[in-house]
C-alpha cells in the first residue's frame, strides 16, 4: 500500500489545490472500500464451490490483522496529508488576497498623490493670484443720495419758438409779397403750402438764415420781433423734484509697473434710481448733454465707465522730470474736495476744471513742496467719427486743443498754494455727444418723437483763456480755503444756431471777460475730527465761464453760476469709512447761460429771450451715505 503513494506530488503547481484535494479524497475512498471488501471476505465462511470451478484456499487470520493495521496507518497518513493541504490552501488564499489588495493600495496611493498634486496646484495658483493682487492696490466707494429740488423758472420769451416763427416768416414773405400782419396769417400760409414749407426747411442752412435776417433793416427787424414775441411769452413757473435718488459706485486701482513707473485707474457708475438710458432730454442745462467729459460726473446709466486711466513715468533718466499719459485725473480738484470729506482728488483747480479729458502731462519736481506741470489734451477730434471723408477740406473743422500749466507753488500737509492756467484753441459750438432735443435748433420746429441724436459741432468759434489761484490752509480745528478765477473768450467772428462765443446767433461776437471768486470754511469737531461742518460761497460775473460740466451737483455745477451760490454741509464718520452727509445748496442766478460758452447772457429779471428755460433761483437739500472700502 505504501508503494501506491510513492512518488506522488500532491502539491503539483500545474493543478489547483482544490482539484488535488478532491482527487486524493476519491483515491482514499476507493482504497477504503477495497480494504473493507477484503476484510469481509477474509472473515466469512467457505461456500460451496461450483463443480465447474477449481477449489481455492481462504486467507489466514494473520493477514486480516495486517490489513487493519495498514488501514489505520493509511488514515493517519491521509489526516496529515489533509492538514498539509489545508495549510497550503490557506497560504494560497492569503497570497491571492495580498495580490488583490495590492492594486487597491496602488490606486489609493495614486489618488492620494493626485490629491496632493491638486492641492499644490491650488496653493501655487493662490500664490500667483496673491502675487498679482499684491501688485495692485484696490479701493473704492459706494454712495447713496436722496435729493429734494425746489426751483423757479422766470417769465421769459421762448427763443426756439421765436426762431421758428422767424423761419416761417421768411417762407411766407415772398408768398404774401409783404410783411405778415399777424402770427395767425403766418401759420395759415404755412398750412396752405405745407409741402413747400417742408422742402424749404429741409434745404435751409444757417448761413442762408443769417443772410436773410441781415437783409432786414433794423427797423424791419424791430417791427418783426414786435409782431412775433407776444405769442412766445412764457409766464414764470415752479420746477420742483420732491424725490430724486441716486447711486454712485467708484472703483480705484493701481500698481507699480517698475521702480519708477506706476499705473492708476478709476471706473465709475453713476445713475438715478429707475433710469439707465444714459441720455437725457436736453433742457438747456450743461449737465443734460451726454458728452465725453461728463459721463461719470453726471447721473448717466448702470454702465461702468473709465473715468481715469494713466501711467506715470517718474524720475526719467534719474532726473526730476516725470511723464504721465492717459485719461487724466482732472475731476474733484481742490478746493472742491472739502465738502466731500475727501483728500485732493484731481490735479487742476476744481474751480476752473472739473471735466474728464484725455491728455499728456510733463512735470518737474522742484522740491518736496513744489511741482510744475505742463499739460496737453484734446477736447474735440475732428478726424475720427465726424464724417470728414465726406467733406471737402475747406468744410472740415479743426481739432480743439487744450494746453495749460498747473503749478503747486507750495504744498504741505496743511497748506496748498496753487495756480492753474489753460487755453483752448479752436473751440467748437459744443462737443461730440448724445442728447434728446425737443426742437430743431435751426428751424425751431417741434421734434415730436423724442429720439436720441448724435450731436456733432458745426463750427470753430475761437479761443478761451482760463486762469485761477487756490489757497487752502488748516489752522487747528479750521480749514480755510479760497479761489480767485478769470475767464476770457476770444471769438473769431463765427456764430451758429446756438450762437457764438458769448453772443447770440445773429450778433457779431466780441471779446468778453469774466471772473469768479469762491470762499469756504470748515470746522472739525473734537479730537477725532469725525464730525465736520462747512460753508461755501461763490460769485460769478455776467461773462464767467469754466470747464466744470462734470462737477457733481445735480441741478447744475455750482461753480458755473453767473450770480451767487451758497452751500452748507455736514459730514459725520459713523466709522472710519462709513460716512453720513447732509447738504444744502442755494442758487441765485443773475444771468442766463451759466456753464455755456455760446449765447449771450441775459439778465433774468428783465423778461429775456431764452433759447431754453433756466432757473432764476433754486435750492436742493440732500442726504447721503458713503461706504468706502
Amino acid at each position: 500500500m505504501r508503494g501506491l503513494f510513492h512518488g506522488v506530488r500532491f502539491t503539483d503547481a500545474r493543478k489547483p489545490i482544490t482539484e488535488v484535494i478532491d482527487m486524493a479524497k476519491s483515491l482514499i475512498l476507493t482504497i477504503c472500500l477495497l480494504l473493507a471488501g477484503l476484510s469481509g471476505w477474509a472473515q466469512s465462511p467457505a461456500t460451496e464451490t461450483p463443480a465447474s470451478n477449481p477449489p481455492t484456499t481462504a486467507p489466514a487470520k494473520g493477514d486480516a490483522a495486517a490489513v487493519r493495521q495498514e488501514i489505520e496507518q493509511l488514515k493517519k497518513t491521509l489526516a496529515e496529508l489533509e492538514k498539509r493541504l489545508e495549510a497550503q490552501e490557506k497560504q494560497r488564499q492569503a497570497e491571492q488576497q495580498a495580490q488583490q489588495q495590492a492594486p487597491k493600495q496602488e490606486s489609493s496611493s495614486s489618488k492620494e498623490l493626485e490629491a496632493k498634486v491638486e492641492e499644490l496646484d491650488t496653493r501655487v495658483s493662490k500664490t500667483e493670484v496673491k502675487g498679482a493682487l499684491d501688485r495692485l492696490n484696490f479701493s473704492g466707494d459706494y454712495r447713496f443720495e436722496a435729493h429734494t429740488i425746489v426751483g423757479h423758472v422766470p417769465a421769459h420769451f421762448d427763443g426756439m419758438q421765436l426762431q421758428n416763427l422767424v423761419v416761417k416768416t421768411l417762407f411766407a414773405f415772398p408768398i404774401l409779397g409783404r410783411m405778415p400782419s399777424s402770427v395767425d396769417e403766418i401759420n395759415n400760409t404755412i398750412s396752405a403750402h405745407y409741402a413747400d414749407y417742408q422742402q424749404f426747411t429741409n434745404n435751409l442752412t444757417f448761413a442762408q438764415l443769417k443772410q436773410a435776417m441781415g437783409s432786414f433793416s433794423p427797423q424791419m427787424q424791430q417791427q418783426l420781433f414786435g409782431l412775433l414775441m407776444p405769442s412766445t411769452f412764457v409766464p414764470g413757473y415752479q420746477a420742483n423734484t420732491p424725490d430724486l435718488l441716486t447711486n454712485r459706485l467708484r472703483l480705484d486701482f493701481g500698481g507699480r509697473v517698475s521702480d519708477n513707473v506706476s499705473f492708476s485707474a478709476r471706473l465709475s457708475m453713476y445713475k438715478a434710481f429707475g433710469d439707465s438710458t444714459g441720455v437725457q432730454v436736453f433742457n438747456g442745462q450743461p449737465n443734460t448733454f451726454n458728452m465725453d467729459g461728463t459721463t461719470t460726473g453726471v447721473p448717466n446709466s448702470d454702465q461702468v465707465r473709465v473715468e481715469r486711466a494713466y501711467f506715470s513715468w517718474n524720475r526719467i533718466a534719474d532726473s526730476k522730470f516725470y511723464l504721465s499719459i492717459g485719461r487724466r485725473p482732472s475731476t474733484y480738484g481742490p478746493p472742491m474736495n472739502y465738502r466731500q470729506d475727501e483728500l485732493r482728488g484731481g490735479t487742476p483747480s476744481g474751480s476752473l476744471i472739473d471735466y474728464q479729458f484725455d491728455g499728456i502731462t510733463l512735470g518737474y519736481n522742484l522740491s518736496d513742496h513744489m511741482i510744475w506741470r505742463l499739460c496737453y489734451g484734446i477736447g474735440y477730434q475732428s478726424g475720427f467719427g465726424n464724417g470728414n471723408l465726406m467733406k471737402m477740406p475747406q468744410d472740415r473743422l479743426k481739432d480743439t486743443h487744450f494746453v495749460g500749466a498747473n503749478l503747486d507753488l507750495w504744498s504741505t500737509e496743511k497748506t496748498l498754494f496753487q495756480a492753474t492756467y489753460a487755453h483752448a484753441f479752436n473751440v467748437t459750438d459744443g462737443f461730440n455727444g448724445l442728447l434728446v432735443l425737443s426742437r430743431n435748433p435751426l428751424t425751431g420746429d417741434v421734434i415730436n418723437a423724442p429720439v436720441i441724436m448724435r450731436y456733432t459741432p458745426s463750427a470753430n468759434l475761437g479761443g478761451i483763456n482760463l486762469f485761477g489761484v487756490n489757497m487752502t490752509r488748516s489752522l487747528r480745528s479750521f480749514d480755510l480755503y479760497g479761489s480767485a478765477n478769470y475767464s476770457g473768450t476770444r471769438p473769431n467772428g463765427e456764430t451758429t444756431p446756438f450762437g457764438g462765443l458769448m453772443s447770440d446767433p445773429f450778433e457779431v461776437p466780441v471779446d468778453r471777460n469774466g471772473f469768479m471768486v469762491l470762499a469756504g470754511l470748515r470746522y472739525k469737531f473734537g479730537n477725532d475730527e469725525r464730525t465736520k461742518i462747512g460753508f461755501e460761497f461763490n460769485h460769478g460775473s455776467k461773462y464767467w465761464f469754466n470747464f466744470a460740466q462734470a462737477e457733481d451737483d445735480i441741478i447744475a455745477p455750482k461753480t458755473n453760476t453767473r450770480g451767487e451760490a451758497y452751500e452748507s454741509y455736514l459730514t459725520h464718520r459713523i466709522s472710519e469709512r462709513f460716512i453720513f452727509k447732509a447738504d444744502f445748496i442755494k442758487y441765485m442766478y443773475a444771468y442766463s447761460g451759466s456753464g455755456w460758452h455760446v449765447g449771450a447772457p441775459k439778465p433774468l429779471g428783465s423778461l429775456p429771450i431764452l433759447g431754453f428755460p433756466t432757473y432764476d433761483n433754486a435750492y436742493m437739500f440732500s442726504l447721503g451715505i458713503i461706504a468706502r472700502f
